[in-house]
Order: C-alpha cells, then sequence, then structure tokens
C-alpha cells in the first residue's frame, strides 16, 4: 500500500478532498489565517452553518482538541471539520491537546464516511506552535490513527502555505 500521508504545499481551499481540516476558533464564527480563508472561499453556507451550532449543540463554542463538521459551501469538498487547537505556551506541555484535534477531526471524518482529508498545519500560525514540532506531532498522530486500520480515510493531504512549513512537514514525514 502506498503512503496514506501526502504533503504538498498549496492553498488548502484549493482542495478536491471529501473533508477539508478548519484550523478554527472556539467560535466557530471565522477569523485569521486558515480559518478566514475557508470561510471567504466557502462562502457564506459555512457561517451560517457554525451559528447553527453555537445556537444549538455548541452554545459556549467548540473546545480544544474537538472537532465538528459543516457543509464547505463552495469548496470542492462535501464538508468542513472545524477543530480547535491550543495556543503554543513554554511553560505547559499541550501536545495532548494537538494530537487531540487531529483525532477527533479523523474521528469526525470517518463518522461522515470521508475518503481523502486535508489538514492544515493546526496551531502553527498565530497560535504560536514551533513549526517543526506542530509538524512532528502532525505526522505521527495522523500515521498513528491511520495504522489503526479503523474507518474509511484513505488519504490524509498536508497543504501547507509555505516553504518552511513544507521542509518541517517533509522532515516530519521520514521525506
Amino acid at each position: 500500500m502506498s503512503d496514506p500521508i501526502e504533503i504538498v504545499r498549496g492553498d488548502i481551499t484549493d482542495q478536491s478532498v471529501d473533508a477539508i481540516v478548519n484550523a478554527a476558533n472556539s467560535s466557530l464564527l471565522g477569523g485569521g489565517g486558515v480559518d478566514g480563508a475557508i470561510h471567504r472561499r466557502g462562502g457564506p453556507a459555512i457561517l451560517e452553518a457554525c451559528r447553527e451550532l453555537r445556537a444549538t449543540t455548541l452554545p459556549d463554542g467548540l473546545p480544544t482538541g474537538q472537532a465538528v463538521a459543516t457543509t464547505a459551501g463552495d469548496l470542492d469538498a462535501q464538508w468542513v471539520i472545524h477543530t480547535v487547537g491550543p495556543v503554543y505556551a513554554e511553560r505547559e506541555d499541550r501536545t495532548p491537546l494537538l494530537q487531540n484535534a487531529y483525532r477527533s477531526s479523523l474521528r469526525v471524518a470517518r463518522e461522515l464516511g470521508a475518503v481523502t482529508v486535508a489538514f492544515p498545519a493546526i496551531s502553527a500560525g498565530i497560535y504560536g506552535w514551533p513549526m517543526d514540532d506542530a509538524a512532528r506531532v502532525a505526522v505521527s498522530t495522523v500515521r498513528a490513527v491511520l495504522s489503526s486500520g479503523v474507518g474509511s480515510v484513505e488519504l490524509v493531504r498536508f497543504v501547507l502555505f509555505n516553504e518552511d512549513a513544507l521542509r518541517a512537514f517533509r522532515t516530519a514525514a521520514g521525506e
């Protein structure tokens, strides 16, 4: 079997996959970085679905490390899986929360029946997680989940916005 992980440089909003993972904030109401790009490109249907979640099942927002799915709106995907990564802290190891963001996203993808999933580098932007460590956590966590053989996900594509992130993820993947 070929490697179920792909690492590419690009714009996650251009990906043609079953599910695109959004590095969201807990409000689910849009923001900067990947979150803002997904909301802009996906159109108002994503924000509408997020507002519905906030009005019903998630009145206090989405907790860090958890994930939830909405429509993908105008994106070339069926779903957006929103997850909240932790803010990096030098004095507190929040690695388990970052791992949970990836695990929860893949669990939701399996529940949806998604086969292909595109991920950004969760927590590695405005949340300040050092890129090399963010890549190590992302690749090792996704590999562990995929190696369990449980579920529908056959391909995870990490879509990185710049060369530094691409290099870090390729190194973490042993490429």
